[in-house]
């Protein structure tokens, strides 16, 4: 397929949700798409469920706000968290967004549910390797992270964005976050059962939604997979700007159509214009 879309929805009357984990997921994973849609007049909007306030900082001169760093203000990643919704705003700005919120903001706030945490919101877990090879959240993870919260929770505050916007497609990650980062995988987890909870009848303030399409990311099409699939071609320049916002995470090598960057392993790796997506639940009447 070459749309996220159901049969029959025009993508000027359109609206997407994309659910991501952090800051910088979305310009690196979807911009593409996003971009794509916007440009064709779609309602296109981004959850992100936490500020990512335990990435790795590359500018030197912002290198202070990165947890563990001997001049941070804190130790919960704070005051990386705040300076990351800047980028995030100029990343939506790139894309051309029509809105985006992060957990705990209306309407990805369960009022009558709220946080467990007490914190109002979820925090980066962070990652580290276990002895097994697999990621896991930091060794000093907080009681506030995503990867601590309970899943019904977190799912109920994406499930009242779900019923607010009510989206024809819902965009997130496949079950193993893409590389394994713990909130990757959270967030799908969590993204999937709120679809679930959207569509039930019960007495929420807001009319359920059965989402008619839910996606998620995948790095390439596979002709093995017989799962529905699909493409979508966007514009190189959108995702480079969208991706040139989060300048605390990534850094792009060139100038306008280059396809090189890095992020804060400085392993080179190349920009893809082309974004891959496979089904993971259909609710079509």
């Amino acid at each position: 397929m070459d749309s996220l879309l159901p049969e029959g929805v025009d993508p000027a009357r359109a609206r997407l949700l994309f659910v991501h984990a952090h800051p910088d997921d979305e310009a690196v994973n979807t911009a593409a798409t996003m971009g794509h849609y916007s440009a064709l007049g779609a309602c296109t909007v981004l959850l992100t469920m936490t500020r990512g306030e335990r990435g790795e900082v590359i500018p030197p001169a912002l290198q202070h706000l990165e947890v563990g760093h001997p001049d941070c203000p804190d130790a919960d990643g704070t005051a990386l968290g705040l300076y990351r919704i800047s980028e995030l705003d100029d990343a939506a700005a790139a894309m051309g967004l029509t809105d985006r919120f992060y957990a705990g903001e209306p309407p990805a706030l369960d009022a009558a549910l709220g946080f467990a945490n007490g914190a109002g919101k979820y925090v980066d877990s962070g990652m580290s390797w276990g002895p097994d090879g697999h990621a896991r959240p930091a060794a000093d993870v907080s009681p506030a992270a995503l990867t601590a919260a309970d899943t019904d929770e977190a799912a109920a505050h994406v499930a009242a964005a779900i019923r607010a916007l009510r989206p024809h497609a819902v965009v997130t990650y496949a079950d193993d976050g893409g590389y394994g980062h713990p909130d990757h995988v959270a967030t799908h987890r969590v993204t999937l059962r709120a679809v679930a909870l959207a569509a039930a009848t019960d007495d929420a303030e807001d009319d359920p939604w059965s989402v008619p399409l839910t996606w998620g990311i995948e790095s390439e099409v596979d002709p093995r997979d017989h799962r529905l699939q699909a493409a979508i071609h966007g514009d190189l320049e959108v995702k480079r700007a969208a991706m040139a916002a989060h300048a605390t995470q990534i850094v792009l090598t060139g100038g306008p159509g280059d396809t090189g960057y890095t992020m804060s392993n400085g392993v080179p790796q190349t920009i893809n214009a082309t974004e891959t997506f496979r089904l993971l639940d259909r609710r079509l009447p």
